[in-house]
């Protein structure tokens, strides 16, 4: 496959629900990838793609993301949909060598993740049974580039995100959510008293979100 990836494949035969987990920037395919035993009682095949942007995040160490980050301007559109047409392929990779259940596919993403998260939900929701974004944004140069469609009218989406974040703050999130209404998706919404984080509380708002919308 052409990215690099881990994977939490459960026991038993399949076909699985399945995340699509992107990382945020800075971070590597393996971040996301111990949600998977807390989420839908370990029933879930989670997929965790690494970007292909490189940084430095330490001595000798690597990080990565999805596409370049400059603090104060708005993400590159060229590069960001350069790197959601790879991810897009990836997926249909994974579809074919993973046992997916093709009707219960969810991408989720984490900070600069769900950036992608939603560019690939929202321009095919006809392949996805929903999408999740935890302490991320949608910026308005990047949804205006997305499909208005019909078949984004009651989409399930999941939005998370902490008060306190310092890296992305709760006045983005509530922008992105003003915004995300204008696509008639069916939204959940919630914050938490918390920084740039998945908290337990946090979680048990997705595995019951998974509950009701997915499985």
């Amino acid at each position: 496959m052409e990215l690099l990836h881990a994977a939490h494949v459960p026991s038993g035969d399949g076909p699985f629900p399945t995340l699509i987990a992107l990382h945020g920037w800075g971070a590597s395919a393996q971040d996301l990838l111990g949600l998977a035993p807390h989420l839908a009682d370990n029933r879930l095949l989670t997929l965790c793609p690494q970007g292909t942007t490189t940084l430095q995040v330490g001595p000798g160490m690597l990080g990565y993301g999805w596409f370049p980050l400059v603090p104060g301007q708005p993400p590159d559109a060229r590069a960001f949909l350069k790197s959601s047409a790879q991810l897009r392929g990836f997926v249909d990779q994974a579809r074919q060598r993973y046992p997916a259940a093709d009707d219960k596919v969810v991408p989720l993403g984490f900070s600069q993740g769900g950036l992608m998260a939603f560019d690939l939900a929202l321009r095919e929701p006809q392949r996805y049974a929903g999408v999740v974004a935890l302490s991320s944004w949608l910026p308005e140069i990047l949804a205006a580039n997305l499909p208005q469609m019909d078949a984004q009218k009651g989409f399930p989406v999941l939005m998370l995100h902490g008060t306190q974040d310092q890296q992305i703050e709760i006045a983005r999130a509530r922008e992105s959510r003003d915004l995300l209404q204008k696509f008639g998706v069916d939204l959940t919404y919630q914050e938490f008293e918390m920084g740039h984080e998945i908290r337990p509380e946090a979680l048990r708002v997705l595995n019951q979100w998974l509950s009701d919308k997915v499985l």
